[in-house]
Formats: structure tokens, C-alpha cells, sequence
């Protein structure tokens, strides 16, 4: 099972509002995040799923909270009391693939171990409390995917 890890961080490294909000709308991106994810487990901090309001659609939506009692609304959401429960979650089901998609603690706990990470770089600074956690190059083989007018697309592989 591949581990996948997808953000957009801006040009100071935000990804985000303290209160889960993204800090930017840009219709693309947008369309890149669910072009990749489709099709495959999203994993997610629960404020990173209360910020989306409702499962993102054709992905099973994996919520990690620490809160024993937490429930969504939703039936076909699975909630896990952690990061590493969610991901044998996905190895029990026989995922091929999962995508860890946020927020920042879910991030800086998936960084040490994912098999690569699909990191858009956003062209302009943001508001926001959120940042990505700083990447150790050395671990990464990086090769650009894409390049729009607000954005560029990276895929890092973790050196072997």
C-alpha cells in the first residue's frame, strides 16, 4: 500500500487557518486535490473534516480524532482514535492506495513515515496559523509535475 500525503502550502508555508478554514480558493487546485484523491481512502484531522462540512465524494473519508466519543453525521464516514488506526484501517480493506490530506498535526505526524507526497506550491503568501512542517530534502526525490499560473505541482518520493 502506497502512503500519499497532498497539500498546498503557500509561499510563507501556510496551509491553513487555526479554525480549519483554507486560506484560498483557487478552482484548479481544487480540481487537481480531487483528481488525485478519487478513488482512494482520504485521511483527515477532525477539524480538517468539520472545515469541509461533508465527505468529500467517491473517497472513503477517514476521520482521526482523539476524542473516544467523537461521531459525524454521516454513516459511510469511519472515525479512528488515530493516525496509525486509520492507516490499518486502509491495509484491512486491501487500499492500494491512501492519501493523508490534513491538517497540520496530521501532517507532521504522517511526514516521518509517507512513501511520497504530492505538494502544490502555491505563487502568493496566504493568511493562516497552519503551516506544513519543514521538509529534510535530503529524504526526498522531487520532480515537478506541473506548472499553472498560480501554482506548481510536485511529487516527492522518499529516497530509499
Amino acid at each position: 500500500m502506497i502512503i500519499s500525503l497532498i497539500v498546498a502550502i503557500a509561499q510563507n508555508g501556510v496551509i491553513g487557518k487555526s479554525n480549519g478554514e483554507m486560506s484560498w480558493h483557487v478552482k484548479e487546485e481544487f480540481q487537481h486535490f480531487k483528481n488525485t484523491t478519487l478513488g482512494f481512502p482520504i485521511i483527515m484531522g477532525r477539524k480538517t473534516f468539520e472545515t469541509l462540512g461533508k465527505p468529500l465524494k467517491g473517497r472513503l473519508n477517514i476521520v482521526v480524532s482523539k476524542n473516544q466519543s467523537y461521531k459525524t453525521l454521516f454513516d459511510d464516514v469511519v472515525v479512528e482514535s488515530s493516525l496509525d488506526k486509520a492507516i490499518e484501517h486502509c491495509k484491512n480493506i486491501n487500499s492500494e492506495r491512501i492519501f493523508i490530506i490534513g491538517g497540520g498535526e496530521i501532517y507532521r505526524q504522517a511526514i516521518a513515515f509517507v512513501d511520497e507526497m504530492i505538494i502544490t506550491f502555491m505563487k502568493f503568501q496566504a493568511e493562516g496559523e497552519v503551516k506544513f512542517p519543514k521538509i529534510n530534502d535530503g529524504e526526498w526525490k522531487r520532480d515537478k509535475i506541473k506548472d499553472h499560473e498560480l501554482f506548481e505541482i510536485f511529487r516527492y518520493l522518499r529516497k530509499s
